[in-house]
């Protein structure tokens, strides 16, 4: 079959709510991946951040394959001989005294908010079906029913209504919204990114994150971090509160919690928090299940053990130096931390930063647009030095082309 044959078939077949590049791909090793006809690229999208640990990281594929051989779910009508020991490694690792394992990204966000809402009722006393949770503007965390009613993005939210109440938008990195929306006592979690990623790798001021901090211990409101691409090495931190030294009430994982290879994601809270959800009131057949125990567990083993925060650090600061070296008026600004990194595009042409990215792909790098005009660029954290090297190269010969 020719790589058009199979774009054909998903286009016959599946629903049409993704726009791919057209690009086919069959296998992936560490930061390269590889399309039906042989051609190698680097992945700087990473599956969103699912795939920090590298494409089909040996350790992770073997306790994968080891775990489903023997036993794969039991559901949480029983108890498995893997999950306590994964939630024990775990709220070890992050602080925690529990955590409430789940599927996708989204499932978390909503358990989040469900803890967060029957917190207020229970601890801080709001008044019942009173709860408010306080958003950014600009955010994402998913596409749930509930999720897309606080977005302000049309394409997520328009069509879909109606929408969920009890959240208030406030502008990204603005203290002072955020301290005026806090003296309401209804209020019982702020939910934020500590990076907005989908957004465009918008990030806070420094100091943003320990004043967030501040403000909600002052007026007794969650701090809930959705660290599902933020999180877990990305930024050179194993999750990026870790740069102003805080802890969120409510954290917040997915996405590289499998190492790309299927979804986990969890919830982590004190038990002042996590109690407040009793047996039947909240669950997920597949959460929590044996071998997503044993694959999470693996997963945050081959993060720290083999210091890709460390590596995502200094691979991060290179990257950047090296784009900094780009002078090309296409380039309004570069930002990042770690490896989770953005370029702007500065072109009238408004699908100029898609053009770019087809012909990155041309040249042997996969990346993505997001919010028309601006290129997300986040490699796996096992991407070495020369891989970095020769990625800039591609993008420095791409924008070269592309503006003359």
């Amino acid at each position: 079959m020719s790589p058009q044959d199979y774009i054909s078939l998903e286009e016959r077949y599946g629903a049409h709510n993704y726009h791919p590049l057209p690009v086919v791909l069959s296998k992936g090793s560490g930061a390269v991946v590889w399309d039906v006809e042989g051609k190698s690229y680097f992945d700087f999208l990473s599956g969103y951040s699912a795939v920090n640990q590298g494409h089909c990281h040996p350790r992770i594929i073997k306790a994968l394959t080891d775990q489903a051989a023997i036993l794969s779910l039991t559901s949480r009508a029983f108890y498995n001989d893997k999950l306590g020991a994964f939630e024990q490694y775990i709220t070890a690792l992050l602080g925690y005294d529990k955590v409430l394992p789940m599927n996708s990204g989204a499932e978390a966000v909503e358990t989040a908010i469900k803890l967060a809402r029957r917190w207020g009722y229970e601890q801080k006393k709001v008044e019942p079906n009173k709860a408010k949770i306080i958003v950014c503007e600009g955010n994402f965390h998913g596409r749930t029913s509930t999720i897309i009613s606080f977005s302000s993005d049309p394409s997520s939210y328009h069509g879909f209504g109606p929408y969920m109440p009890g959240f208030e938008a406030i502008p990204y990195n603005d203290l002072p919204a955020l301290t005026e929306k806090l003296k309401d006592p209804h209020v019982v979690g702020f939910l934020f990114e500590p990076i907005q990623g989908e957004a465009g790798i918008i990030l806070p001021d420094d100091g943003y994150l320990k004043t967030v901090s501040d403000l909600c211990t002052t007026h007794r409101v969650l701090m809930m971090a959705d660290e599902i691409q933020s999180g877990l090495g990305r930024t050179g931190k194993l999750i990026c509160c870790d740069h102003e030294n805080v802890k969120p009430d409510i954290l917040i994982l997915g996405k590289a919690l499998s190492g790309g290879t299927f979804p986990i994601s969890t919830v982590l809270a004190n038990d002042e928090i996590m109690l407040c959800i009793r047996p039947g009131e909240h669950g997920s057949t597949f959460g929590g299940s044996p071998l997503a125990s044993v694959v999470a567990m693996e997963s945050l083993k081959v993060l720290v053990e083999e210091k890709m925060a460390e590596n995502a650090i200094e691979m991060g600061l290179l990257f950047r130096a090296g784009l900094q070296q780009i002078h090309s008026p296409l380039i309004r600004e570069i930002r990042g931390k770690g490896l989770m990194n953005a370029i702007e595009i500065d072109h009238p042409d408004p699908d100029a930063a898609w053009k770019i990215c087809e012909q990155f792909m041309a040249n042997g790098l996969l990346a993505k647009p997001t919010h028309g005009d601006k290129i997300r660029l986040t490699p796996p954290l096992v991407i070495n030095r020369e891989q970095i090297e020769a990625s800039i190269k591609i993008i420095h010969q791409v924008l070269n082309r592309f503006q003359a």
